[in-house]
């Protein structure tokens, strides 16, 4: 029996979560947007309040327009816009018996327009009658921790929590001097965490051991080899319990929590970084520590993607008159890129009361119109449409399927608030996603280069012997949003502190971080590098696409995409700068998805002061050209097809003209020979 150590925190906190919505204008009189947002489950929750930002048309009654927010479908408040332009914040108190793990808002407006002669609603949709809701609505909480009893699961459940990351309070602690094998197990464990979180702006940092006396880490995963831990922490574990195996233990003292994660071997501390980095697990785990052998199932359970994907698993009920809508999140392999010829299935019901003469549905992609159709009363309890995404839409690894239904009433003599009529979407509907591999060597493709079957594609990752703490946070940015890409901890993957071999070199995708003077891989690349070093390796020097001053030159840093020079089919990232602090500001811009989607090229620049540029250097982008070839083929398959049987048809017509020439001819000299 597992005795948990339960502590109540006495001084509320809070934490604000925005929503990822951007800003959006929804058109028609009554307009329905979702939101959703969670709860975390070690909160004891005092207050939530909803920021609603939000603007509405100038022309809307101010008397007559009203705007409902409900929460997991229960509607609990009410209210009408301030006579006031512009955006403007309505703060809503959320009832705390309403909340659950998992909410969703819905913000349900009527926005109608009066006529100042006759006081008549005008009731007739205009592009006049619009909500829009701002970037900047949240859900602000307040609340206490319920601290973490002494169990694996609990250590886990507080270590990712949305508040421990962005209040800096979680990180990875490893040897101040640490081996490859330190290295490797530290970075798959920050991989593991890094694709659970949820906003584009926090990260958890991998630091060395010296570190453990910030005042910042309330908790810290420890990662480090027996014989290299301090002694407070050795002192927590039987030496006997490490004999040829792995030990995952929780320790907390003085406030502090931290879970022991050790092995005399490195494939074994390796073994248990894969156990860490697999939420599953972790959070099954509700003993204080587990032991891990070499046989130990670590690994992360794996879907094969299809290509069909559920819109929803149960009937979605759309309630209301007027244009109603509702989306669907769809997420593809992130190593995969959409190709022409993905489908939309869609099987629906509606109510019977709609003027069926202005009814409809339409579907979006996004924000990209895939198409319509009107709706009928005999088609009302079973209707379906199959739509084709329109050619050349580029949908990403995520995108949302949305379906809008103009439910039209009859009688439009007054207000619609009713909850009819409605239409539901039901589970059968699908999207059927044509997807093939992405091929492209620049950096709209990173990381996904360095990604297969979500997971590690063969990467060998060669820094310096002696890292300092900027060498620990260029690899945090590199390994933050690698680890949010490999969904499945089951690549392979391995760090290395010196030139690795003729044959690694060969057969993996490479990544080099360093400078030339801590790391002799950089010195050896230099002939293959875009932004290139001087002779003596002080500072990068000019080239075709940038002129560098030579004081510019030696506080500058790259991020460089190159096929690999040891095999053309394979990658390779060089992050180099004269300094370490060169190096890690260029790492800055591939440690989150907002930074890396504003480079297309295949190398970035950064300075001091804080400037960043983009550049493309190589022509052919393909990673495998054989490949590129292929895909080329397949994509231009059907205008081959017509190409050929137009020559075939040209080639008939030409036979046809000869043959008809040459019996003319024949018919001709028969006459002459008649006539004499």
């Amino acid at each position: 029996m597992v005795q948990s150590k339960t502590v109540e925190a006495a001084d509320n906190q809070t934490y604000t979560q925005q929503f990822q919505n951007t800003t959006t204008t929804l058109s028609g009189k009554s307009v329905v947007s979702n939101m959703y947002f969670t709860k975390v489950d070690y909160w004891n929750v005092k207050k939530v309040n909803f920021n609603l930002n939000y603007q509405i048309s100038q022309l809307a009654s101010r008397q007559s327009s009203d705007i409902t927010v409900s929460i997991n479908g229960v509607k609990f408040y009410s209210f009408r816009p301030k006579a006031e332009t512009g955006f403007q914040t309505e703060k809503i108190s959320i009832p705390l018996d309403l909340l659950q793990a998992s909410n969703k808002l819905q913000i349900n407006g009527q926005v109608l327009d009066q006529d100042n002669q006759n006081k008549n609603y005008q009731l007739s949709q205009t592009p006049a009658n619009w909500l829009t809701i701002g970037n900047g609505s949240n859900v602000n909480f307040e609340y206490q921790v319920n601290e973490a009893d002494n169990t694996v699961s609990s250590f886990y459940d507080h270590f990712s929590g949305k508040d421990t990351i962005s209040f800096q309070q979680a990180r990875i602690v490893t040897s101040n001097h640490p081996t490859s094998d330190e290295l490797t197990a530290s970075m798959i464990a920050l991989s593991g965490e890094s694709r659970t979180i949820s906003t584009d702006s926090d990260q958890i940092p991998v630091v060395k051991m010296s570190q453990l006396q910030d005042k910042t880490g309330d908790y810290s995963i420890i990662m480090a080899n027996y014989n290299k831990l301090p002694n407070k922490f050795k002192s927590q574990i039987n030496v006997a319990d490490v004999n040829g195996h792995a030990v995952i233990k929780t320790y907390y003292v003085d406030g502090k929590h931290y879970l022991l994660v050790t092995a005399k071997d490195g494939k074994l501390l390796e073994k248990a970084a894969r156990f860490v980095a697999n939420e599953e697990l972790m959070r099954e785990t509700t003993k204080s520590n587990k032991s891990i052998s070499a046989s130990t199932d670590t690994y992360t359970a794996s879907q094969q993607d299809s290509g069909t994907h559920s819109l929803t698993k149960t009937p979605d009920r759309i309630d209301g008159a007027g244009h109603r809508e509702t989306s669907y999140f769809i997420q593809i392999p992130n190593d995969k890129t959409n190709v022409d010829g993905s489908k939309i299935n869609l099987h629906f019901k509606y109510s019977k009361n709609l003027d069926f003469s202005r009814s409809l549905v339409t579907l979006y992609v996004n924000n990209t119109v895939v198409g319509s159709k009107k709706l009928t009363s005999v088609r009302a309890d079973g209707d379906d449409l199959t739509m084709a995404v329109p050619k050349g839409v580029a949908l990403g690894s995520s995108f949302t399927v949305r379906v809008a239904f103009d439910l039209e009433m009859k009688n439009q003599s007054e207000s619609d608030n009713s909850d009819t009529p409605w239409a539901e979407v039901e589970p059968q509907s699908k999207m059927v996603v044509k997807s093939g591999q992405s091929n492209d060597l620049l950096f709209t493709n990173y990381p996904t280069l360095f990604i297969n079957n979500e997971s590690y594609d063969h990467l060998v990752v060669i820094t310096p012997e002696n890292l300092n703490d900027d060498d620990f946070k260029t690899l945090t940015n590199i390994f933050n949003l690698i680890g949010l890409y490999s969904k499945n901890n089951t690549g392979s993957i391995q760090f290395y502190n010196q030139i690795p071999s003729q044959s690694v070199l060969n057969n993996n995708n490479v990544i080099v971080v360093g400078t030339p003077k801590n790391n002799a891989m950089i010195k050896k690349l230099n002939p293959n590098l875009y932004f290139k070093y001087s002779s003596n390796f002080d500072r990068i020097v000019s080239n075709e696409k940038l002129s560098i001053e030579a004081g510019y030159g030696k506080n500058i840093g790259t991020a460089q995409l190159l096929r690999s020079p040891y095999n053309d089919k394979r990658g390779m990232l060089v992050v180099t700068g004269v300094t370490t602090k060169d190096t890690y500001l260029a790492s800055t811009q591939i440690g989150f998805q907002k930074n890396i989607q504003g480079y297309t090229g295949d190398a970035i620049v950064t300075d001091l002061n804080n400037s960043h540029s983009g550049y493309r250097f190589k022509k052919d982008k393909a990673i495998d050209k054989s490949l590129a070839k292929k895909q080329t083929f397949t994509k231009n398959s059907q205008l081959i097809l017509y190409l050929s049987l137009a020559i075939i048809v040209i080639i008939m017509i030409g036979i046809a003209v000869i043959l008809t020439i040459r019996k003319q001819s024949r018919l001709n000299r028969g006459n002459k020979d008649g006539q004499k």
